[in-house]
């Protein structure tokens, strides 16, 4: 049985993409290792990129290049400073020249190193090949696969066999929606306590609780930075941020100095009833433009979905409970997690896999379940909730207007953030006994909807908006 932990569905990275940034620059880094164990990596005088299918398809408005570059050099998603990125790209485009790992310099010509493919590999459609060149002639092809929120996979069998062993000290392993409620009711426990306990297994509480606290860092500033930002987003479709716009209205005069200080100044700010979803809106667009101009922002699942989480928590914070503080953080993001796994598990979280439904839709799914238990639902209503939030995004599709994370990508936010708030309160009022739909079924429905779903509705931007839509019209 496959286990995965809370931490690899809520990660800290790059945008605008999980599957076509964040995936591609570690795929980068976990070649050089892959050279570095077996004494290969210093014999390198040449390296090569070839990127297919949708990786290809939407990599230049997805900055697939310059992750694959961010990744050779050797660079941490999670801790390089993202304002420096233009900086080393256009070092490199100057001199041709690529340091390797951060340590071999090697001729590097950004125009023809990175190769992009239409063409699509079978396993999965975000393949990546990397071909190195050595001293004596000879070279070596590794091909690597994004499979959505960052994770990535050589193949199937291998990384199965790996997190099976890794994951296998879980107390409470969990393949479907039915074992969690299971387990809840057998331990009179929520679903929290349970997915706590197997996190347990793996890290101890104080680094269990520095990891949430990280997550939750880097939601509140991408939220704080949106909100504080002005001006277009890069790319050529000329999109201007609307967060500051809409903040700067519903903040008014009162004062802050920092993101802790901004979350007091919210919840004493009288906020009217058609404010909230005003609100709940514009937390979601501040992280998703953050997200598209290269920002740091939490795959959660996604980087095109990174904004429904952290704007249901904030609601939560400043609009339903005052007094919520970081166990109330913890509590939701296991709860997130969780019900985020059952989709990656039996479904998938890629958009190129399963369209914007893999994306949006499992991010308002796990919004919905983290807010219903917080909001004191039951095990069986977050599994409800999480249920309906999905059930409404079926057969979302994906069609980026010229590859990039901005329209619609941003507005979906803002749209399943809201839908996860509704299908809490829908939740919170539904006894479970009448209940006609189980998670399981509507994740299965969904993984059959997606592979019914034609390739060109799945990160391609070869259908859709992105086709009816020019960029120029824009």
């Amino acid at each position: 049985m496959e286990s995965i932990s809370v931490f690899d569905m809520l990660s800290i990275g790059v945008g605008p993409s999980s599957s076509h940034t964040l995936g591609p620059w570690r795929a980068a880094k976990m070649w050089i290792e892959k050279l570095q164990q077996k004494e290969q990596f210093t014999g390198v005088t040449e390296v090569k990129v070839d990127l297919y299918g949708s990786l290809s398809l939407t990599g230049k408005g997805h900055a697939t290049d310059v992750a694959v570059i961010m990744g050779l050099l050797g660079t941490d998603p999670v801790s390089y400073p993202v304002k420096a990125i233009d900086e080393e790209i256009e070092k490199i485009k100057s001199k041709n020249t690529l340091l390797l790992n951060s340590e071999k310099s090697i001729p590097f010509d950004f125009k023809t190193a990175i190769v992009f493919n239409k063409t699509f590999l079978e396993f999965h459609p975000n393949g990546i090949s990397f071909t190195a060149t050595f001293r004596n002639g000879s070279t070596k092809t590794n091909t690597y696969y994004s499979i959505g929120g960052g994770f990535v996979v050589q193949k199937k069998g291998k990384r199965s066999k790996r997190q099976t062993k890794k994951f296998s000290q879980f107390p409470y392993p969990i393949e479907k929606a039915t074992q969690l409620l299971h387990y809840c009711q057998n331990q009179n426990a929520t679903v929290s306590e349970i997915v706590y306990q197997n996190e347990l297994s793996l890290r101890d509480k104080d680094r269990i609780n520095d990891k949430f606290k990280a997550i939750w860092d880097v939601m509140l500033d991408s939220m704080y930075t949106g909100c504080h930002t002005e001006g277009i987003l890069p790319g050529g479709l000329n999109v201007t941020r609307r967060a500051f716009e809409t903040h700067k209205k519903l903040i008014g005069s009162t004062t802050y100095n920092n993101p802790t200080e901004w979350i007091d100044a919210i919840r004493n700010t009288e906020v009217k009833f058609r404010q909230i979803l005003k609100w709940v809106s514009c937390f979601a667009l501040a992280v998703n433009e953050v997200n598209a101009s290269l920002g740091r922002v939490v795959t959660a699942p996604t980087n095109g979905s990174a904004g429904v989480i952290p704007a249901v928590l904030m609601y939560y914070m400043v609009i339903e409970n005052h007094d919520a503080d970081f166990n109330d953080v913890k509590t939701f993001l296991l709860v997130a997690g969780e019900i985020g796994s059952l989709f990656k598990k039996n479904a998938t979280i890629s958009a190129a896999m399963g369209g914007c439904q893999a994306e949006i839709g499992v991010s308002s799914a796990m919004a919905a379940a983290g807010l219903t238990e917080l909001m004191g639902g039951t095990p069986a209503q977050v599994l409800i909730a999480a249920e309906i939030a999905m059930e409404h995004h079926l057969g979302l599709t994906c069609d980026p207007i010229g590859g990039l994370v901005q329209i619609p990508c941003i507005e979906r936010n803002a749209m399943g953030a809201i839908k996860a708030i509704n299908a809490c309160e829908l939740a919170l009022d539904t006894d479970p006994k009448n209940a006609k739909i189980p998670l399981d079924k509507v994740i299965a429905t969904m993984w059959e909807t997606a592979k019914d779903m034609a390739s060109k509705y799945k990160e391609t931007s070869e259908g859709g908006l992105a086709v009816q839509v020019n960029m120029s019209d824009c």
